[in-house]
């Protein structure tokens, strides 16, 4: 399936950091947020990728058209770096189509300006490009595939931190406080399954889970997978703080491909070569 990345925000709690680059573009590890996401879906063989592009579109461009395999990929150097022999690679078959959705667009307006490349996609995927998950994708898809008469479907996560749910009256008065934990409360990821009736939900102008949504909820069309694992996302320098000190533990849980079974070893003569790139 197809997977539509929105990359468009500019991240303005991240001031630290999208000032200078886009927030998809924020390092955890050696590479930024989006790729990890690319290659998350691109373990479970979903390797065709659209990105909704905005502010700063052209970092993440030149990011990709110049795209360094050294850094996550081990390999054989010798003559002083004239010979480089990849061991083994991430991108080579990954199709990615770079679409500028505007600097304001909001995730339904960046949705609509790439149906054109979704036509012949049944189903899709797509993603906020700001969270990591250990969830096992092909358990959810195949739980929509079976839900044949819903639109969509998010993951639905419930929050761990330490808030507390207040219900309260117009006068100020508590009803009930309780741990956030207890609450039956959850969130949407952005995590998405779409069908193409999608579009027929949607209006010029509609933000994505605030209309069309709730469009859905009226024909008993939207759905909800749970998941208990681990889901965090990069909203503030606090949260990536948070994901950093994941990373350098070790085997943070986002990173699905490396618990899977690894090819064979193989030896590629570095090249200037990249993955199958449309521009629009």
């Amino acid at each position: 399936m197809k997977v539509v990345l929105f990359c468009g925000g500019q991240g303005i709690r991240l001031r630290e950091y999208s000032d200078q680059i886009p927030k998809p573009m924020v390092p955890i590890g050696y590479r930024p947020i989006l790729w990890n996401i690319m290659k998350y879906y691109a373990s479970y063989g979903h390797k065709d990728f659209i990105l909704c592009l905005g502010y700063k579109a052209d970092v993440i461009k030149n990011y990709f058209i110049n795209y360094d395999e050294t850094l996550s990929n081990n390999f054989v150097y010798t003559k002083g770096g004239r010979d480089i022999e990849l061991l083994n690679s991430d991108i080579d078959d990954w199709k990615i189509t770079f679409v500028d959705t505007g600097m304001n667009a909001n995730i339904g307006m960046r949705l609509m300006q790439v149906k054109e490349f979704l036509q012949d996609e049944e189903m899709f995927l797509a993603n906020y490009s700001d969270g990591l998950t250990d969830l096992q994708l092909p358990e959810m898809i195949d739980w929509f595939e079976k839900e044949k008469d819903k639109t969509a479907a998010f993951m639905a996560y419930q929050p761990t931190q330490s808030f507390h749910i207040v219900q309260r009256e117009d006068n100020g008065i508590v009803k009930k406080i309780s741990h956030i934990g207890a609450s039956n409360l959850h969130i949407n990821t952005g995590y998405f399954i779409l069908r193409k009736e999608i579009f027929d939900y949607m209006e010029y102008g509609d933000e994505l889970v605030d209309q069309p949504f709730n469009r859905l909820i009226g024909d008993n069309k939207l759905v909800s997978w749970e998941h208990k694992g681990f889901w965090a996302s990069m909203d503030t320098f606090k949260d990536k703080k948070t994901l950093d000190d994941i990373y350098a533990q070790g085997n943070p849980p986002w990173e699905v491909w490396s618990n899977m079974e690894k090819p064979e070893t193989h030896r590629t003569k570095l090249t200037k070569t990249f993955p199958s790139y449309v521009v629009v």
